[in-house]
């Protein structure tokens, strides 16, 4: 028996099965989202990317079927549950694999699988968030195989080269890649690299020896890009003429990249399409960063970066020696913008001027080093619908509601 059917209530006829799936929720825990705003301001712990796949789409292609968000209630009409009664609740900032999925489906009733204290999934009957934390306290079996567990903002790129193989591997078996046509691209590892259908290369250099390049359905290389794996490309974005793409990064669907990129995760639809180094960070849905904006991604002293965390209101040690930016959707930098080490921006800012603008930005700011003030919500609003009407997106009231909820919470200009 294929090991991704294990334990889904599988009705047995000799060779034939009749596979019945659970109803599946991925859950959004307070203490797991807290430590990963502000990236999940604005979307649940299982719609962030990590590898080419958001961590819900691992899930699904994984157990082949569909599951749910249980989440915060400012995302709930955004990101709705499907079902109204669930089966197994898995926690959302815990990412898939092979081994972990046949533990999990094989899990007992009342039943949670644990990793030390972390909890990792539980099978029971539930309906709510609350009553899935509940959950919890249930007879604990333990885990001790390969855990990738998103626990903070830069776990992403940390743990983003590791993804993107496992997600390649994932979405390549059995299948043939597009063919690379440009006589004048370069190609070294090529039987690492996968081309969707409608994948335009010219005069790129791409090098796959070290990890594999995924290039999803109509993205674009232009001329002189020169690109080293693990990487990849979501549908419908664009690497522009003579950009550096380094190690272990991924470009969302819909993006405009230039410049020179390291380590680094760009959510959908957002653009660094200019000049100017992005290292070890990580940039939300909607945002732009203006020509040669910069960020570092290493203290001239070379010690621990600490960045923000909104659980204590205070700056930690990320015991990380590059660390560079983390940015929220619907942000903005203008041209020349210097981000510090260890930069944190909320969502809907807009930083402009000249100097490092402070290290913590909150959510709807405006301004840079010499002073913050609080962006007005209808004009930020504005730009929000505009941005998203330039990539043929509507900005509806849905989106407008859990903005103004974040406005209303979380926008502490200074």
């Amino acid at each position: 028996m294929h090991s991704k059917y294990r334990g889904l209530q599988d009705l047995v006829l000799g060779d034939f099965f009749i596979f019945t799936p659970m109803n599946i929720a991925l859950v959004d825990l307070d203490i797991h989202r807290s430590k990963l705003l502000p990236l999940t301001f604005t979307r649940p712990i299982a719609d962030l990317r990590i590898g080419i796949l958001t961590i819900r789409e691992k899930w699904e292609k994984r157990l082949n079927q569909e599951v749910s968000f249980l989440t915060d209630d400012s995302l709930s009409t955004l990101f709705p549950s499907k079902r109204d009664h669930f089966d197994l609740a898995i926690n959302s900032a815990v990412c898939p694999n092979a081994t972990l999925i046949d533990r999990i489906t094989n899990l007992e009733e009342n039943q949670a699988l644990y990793q030390d204290d972390l909890w990792i999934a539980t099978k029971g009957s539930f309906a709510t968030r609350d009553e899935a934390a509940l959950l919890l306290a249930l007879p604990k079996t333990a885990y001790e195989g390969e855990l990738i567990y998103i626990d903070r903002t830069w776990s992403l790129f940390l743990n983003n080269a590791h993804e993107i193989q496992q997600d390649f591997d994932l979405l390549t078996e059995g299948k043939i890649s597009a063919p690379i046509a440009d006589p004048h691209t370069i190609v070294y590892g090529e039987e690492n690299i996968f081309l969707e259908e409608g994948v335009k290369i010219k005069a790129a250099i791409l090098n796959a020896e070290n990890g594999p390049i995924y290039l999803a359905k109509g993205a674009e290389i232009q001329e002189g890009a020169t690109i080293r794996g693990p990487f990849s490309l979501g549908e419908g974005a664009r690497i522009n003429m003579n950009a550096k793409i380094r190690e272990g990064s991924t470009v969302g669907p819909g993006c405009k990249i230039g410049g020179e990129l390291s380590n680094s995760i760009i959510y959908g639809n957002s653009n660094k399409a200019h000049d100017g180094f992005l290292g070890n960070s990580v940039l939300g849905e909607w945002c732009n960063l203006g020509a040669d904006t910069n960020n570092s991604n290493l203290k001239n002293n070379y010690t621990h970066v600490e960045m923000w965390d909104e659980l204590t209101g205070n700056y930690i040690d990320t015991e990380l020696q590059f660390c560079g930016l983390v940015m929220g959707d619907h942000s903005k930098a203008a041209i020349n913008t210097m981000f510090n080490t260890g930069t944190t921006v909320g969502v809907c800012a807009n930083i402009f001027g000249a100097g490092f603008p402070r290290k913590r930005i909150p959510s709807f700011s405006w301004g840079g080093d010499r002073a913050m003030i609080t962006y007005d919500f209808d004009k930020a609003m504005e730009t929000a619908s505009i941005v998203m009407e330039r990539k043929g997106k509507k900005f509806n009231t849905k989106d407008k509601d859990m903005l103004l909820h974040i406005y209303n919470t979380n926008s502490k200009a200074s």
